[in-house]
């Protein structure tokens, strides 16, 4: 068989067969923004940022429960991606997509609920993190397996097609999540079945701490998308507007009924794979350099003063809303009550007996007489007292 026939497009990458890249005499989508959808840009990616800066601080004073997931220096690639589908669409993040969450319609109050492992929080303090989903706003909670997600958006999307609905699926994918064998497996199939179905490889150089030479010897990986026989784009990640017109390509091509396009954009996260991670990995200089050359915020900020004409009292109303908006999403988070015992029950059953055996009653009493005795006050009294009333 003849192999796919290639050539360069507009923002570095590879087109394979069936696709149609942008020319120099085609208008890039972000031309198109309206000036308040250009300022919309700003306050996701300063939110996103914000929201996080303010889940350190919270985490020095030990109040998030878990690991603390940072997306500093990739705020551009996940809002950018997300602000070119519609509500409509479906999305699925990773762990530094928080900005791609943000646009879909999650709140910081949810956020830092999660953080924090309130009763009340999406998941109800059963997850952390960023790990929960709301198919209404349109996005689907993640899992942690390394390229699993690409497969189960090839599923949604699947469904897509079968019923005729004009929706498109974007999954996030990182650079060592393209050596496993359940991307392969997903993308293939989408690929096959010409799923409406946009995969983002987010490449920061590091797979946790596996610099990318050591996992793949593809020099781009835009050029595995010529394998599967589908369009392939690549383009900055630290330019929100390069990565919203090269992601709206994509979600174009998907809605004609053209299939799936891998899209790579590149990148590079400033923390580690996490707050607990000091990045010894990485080279001395490399942080800073990227820091004061390439933060997608500041280059931002330089465009839509220079180039489109915004004031800079503008962007520090945005600043002073998203301040507002985070510390009063912070008094509601930290005024949430922890979950009760039976909370961890909730949903396990989808038809509890009304009645719950003598062995259960026993279990359960003895747990929350251990935890008051560990505890050495009385938070759980009033578990005990309802497990006793029941009995």
């Amino acid at each position: 068989m003849a192999r796919p026939s290639t050539k360069r497009t507009v923002s570095g990458g590879i087109e394979a067969q069936g696709g149609q890249p942008a020319t120099d005499s085609t208008p890039r989508p972000s031309s198109l923004l309206s000036r308040a959808q250009l300022l919309e840009l700003y306050y996701w990616m300063r939110l996103t940022r914000s929201l996080e800066e303010r889940l350190v601080a919270l985490y020095r004073q030990t109040k998030v429960v878990g690991g603390l997931f940072r997306s500093l220096g990739q705020e551009a690639d996940a809002v950018g991606s997300t602000f070119a589908l519609e509500r409509r669409d479906i999305m699925s993040p990773l762990i530094r997509n928080l900005g791609s969450m943000l646009v879909k319609g999650a709140t910081p109050v949810e956020v830092l609920k999660q953080y924090m492992a309130k009763g009340d929080s999406p998941t109800r303090g059963r997850e952390l993190n960023i790990h929960f989903g709301d198919l209404e706003r349109g996005f689907i909670g993640q899992i942690s397996p390394l390229g699993d997600m690409v497969p189960v958006m090839m599923g949604v999307t699947l469904s897509f097609k079968m019923r005729g609905e004009d929706r498109v699926g974007l999954v996030y994918v990182g650079d060592g999540a393209t050596s496993t064998g359940a991307f392969h497996e997903g993308i293939n199939f989408a690929a096959v079945q010409r799923c409406p179905l946009v995969v983002i490889v987010e490449n920061n150089g590091y797979a946790y701490s596996t610099p990318t030479e050591k996992q793949t010897l593809a020099k781009q990986f835009v050029d595995k998308a010529i394998g599967y026989g589908i369009p392939g784009e690549q383009a900055d990640g630290n330019d929100v507007l390069a990565v919203y017109d090269v992601t709206k390509r994509a979600v174009d091509r998907a809605r004609r009924g053209e299939g799936v396009t891998l899209v790579e954009l590149m990148t590079f996260r400033r923390k580690g794979h996490a707050e607990h991670d000091n990045q010894s990995y990485v080279p001395e200089g490399q942080i800073e350099r990227w820091a004061a050359e390439n933060d997608p915020i500041d280059r931002y900020v330089v465009r839509l003063t220079s180039e489109f004409g915004v004031a800079a009292a503008e962007l520090t109303e945005i600043d002073d809303r998203v301040r507002r908006e985070i510390d009063d999403a912070t008094d509601v988070a930290e005024a949430s009550s922890f979950p009760e015992a039976y909370d961890a029950l909730v949903g396990v059953y989808a038809d509890p007996p009304a009645e719950r055996p003598l062995w259960f009653r026993e279990g359960a009493d003895r747990v929350v007489e251990q935890h008051e005795r560990a505890a050495g006050w009385g938070a759980f009294d009033a578990t005990a007292q309802r497990t006793r009333e029941n009995d």
